[in-house]
């Protein structure tokens, strides 16, 4: 973990829910020797990622854990309503409403928030303008109309 403001990312869904997105992310994070530390605004939440990471492919699944399973320092993705990071993550997801105690201790902070959600959206845009006083590197992302993730900011 790092003192330096981390790099911010904001993942404006519009066209994909949550649920969809997320995997892929986690996977690239993983695919690059990363480990992934996922806050959920809600225990409601976390029990339906839990299984959903285990189920949203046929062909294979994401490797995590949660406090009830134990071996938190061996989870290559942990989740979690805290604000903790057992296994050393070096870049932290937020969904479902959860924000930062800080912005720093991360490499990378992904906020993930529903463009269909006005409370959401503005939550997004109060942790965007947080990030920036931080002096983070701040970047918003939305969806094409293909499908393609743009760097719009």
């Amino acid at each position: 973990m790092s003192d330096a403001p981390a790099e911010v990312l904001f993942y404006h869904l519009e066209r994909q829910p949550m649920e969809a997105v997320l995997p892929g992310l986690l996977q690239r994070t993983l695919d690059r020797g990363w480990r992934a530390v996922v806050q959920a605004g809600s225990e409601e939440r976390l029990e339906a990622l839990d299984t959903s990471l285990w189920t949203f492919s046929e062909a294979s699944f994401l490797p995590h854990g949660t406090k009830k399973d134990g071996h938190a320092a061996e989870q290559p993705i942990y989740l979690t309503t805290g604000d903790e990071a057992p296994n050393g993550a070096g870049v932290k997801f937020l969904v479902d409403g959860a924000e930062a105690q800080s912005f720093t201790g991360y490499t990378r902070l992904v906020y993930l928030f529903d463009g269909h959600d006005a409370e959401a959206t503005q939550a997004a845009r109060q942790q965007w303008q947080a990030a920036k006083a931080a002096g983070c590197p701040v970047t918003y992302w939305r969806q094409s109309d293909a499908g393609k993730w743009e760097k719009k900011a």
